[in-house]
């Protein structure tokens, strides 16, 4: 099966966007880039897609009538997936509210900015199996990560990660963790004949924190065109599952 990847933002393939390249690539699939500054032509979408990628690509990058066919393509079987950042779901400047992507993914984006940056652990926590989640240690080692988007699903979606965030303070040598609040950190749902997922942190620094590392082993790679990265291989086996789950493999 030939797997096509169309990535949409993240800056610049020498800079964060080297990240999901990087596995994208590690995983063996073609995939084609365009960087954050610079809007989409109708040709990106000429070519059949097995899955799409928004990440910190600004809504007004796509034109009205593009991201109409980015749903049509999503309602025939292609997968959908967006990842959090400063110009994903309402942020900074992504202002994908209100628009027909929004229709199409499976959570409710804020018409106001809904960027919340964690100073304190902010740690991820598995509340449903799924595929996209399967065989990693969510419960034995956690990750944790440094910023999200605020996002409520839809009724028919799943929630199957969640971040809690902890308060810590010190007594003395005495380090006491309390439970601040809770919010959606992965998403996922169908959209027609796709299937569609929405994560709310980042997939590069600095929001995707600690969990960029994790895992005992490292994995390398490097995407034409990008810069090399070194991970941790638990990061790399959780963003490579949730995209062959989205993208129906």
């Amino acid at each position: 099966m030939t797997i096509s990847v169309l990535y949409l933002g993240d800056t610049s393939l020498p800079g964060a966007a080297a990240y999901l390249a990087g596995l994208i690539h590690h995983a063996g699939w073609s995939f084609d880039y365009l960087p954050s500054h610079v809007p989409a032509d109708a040709a990106l979408l000429d070519v059949p897609r097995s899955l799409v990628v928004l990440s910190d690509y600004p809504s007004a990058r796509l034109s009205p009538p593009l991201q109409q066919r980015l749903v049509q393509a999503v309602e025939a079987g292609a997968g959908l997936l967006m990842l959090g950042g400063w110009e994903s779901y309402h942020g900074c400047g992504g202002d994908w509210d209100q628009t027909a992507v929004a229709a199409a993914l499976p959570v409710e984006i804020s018409s106001a900015d809904d960027r919340v940056n964690c100073d304190q652990p902010a740690l991820v926590r598995r509340v449903l199996d799924h595929p996209a989640v399967q065989g990693l240690p969510w419960d034995a080692r956690p990750p944790c990560i440094g910023g999200f988007n605020r996002i409520r699903p839809k009724p028919a979606a799943e929630v199957i990660l969640e971040t809690h965030r902890f308060r810590a303070m010190r007594s003395g040598e005495n380090v006491r963790f309390e439970l601040d609040d809770s919010d959606p950190l992965l998403v996922a749902g169908c959209f027609g004949r796709g299937r569609v997922a929405a994560l709310a942190t980042d997939v590069a620094p600095h929001w995707v924190g600690g969990l960029i590392d994790w895992g005992p082993g490292r994995v390398t790679s490097q995407a034409p065109g990008a810069e090399a990265i070194e991970v941790g291989d638990l990061y790399a086996k959780f963003f490579c599952q949730l995209m062959a789950w989205t993208a129906n493999l």
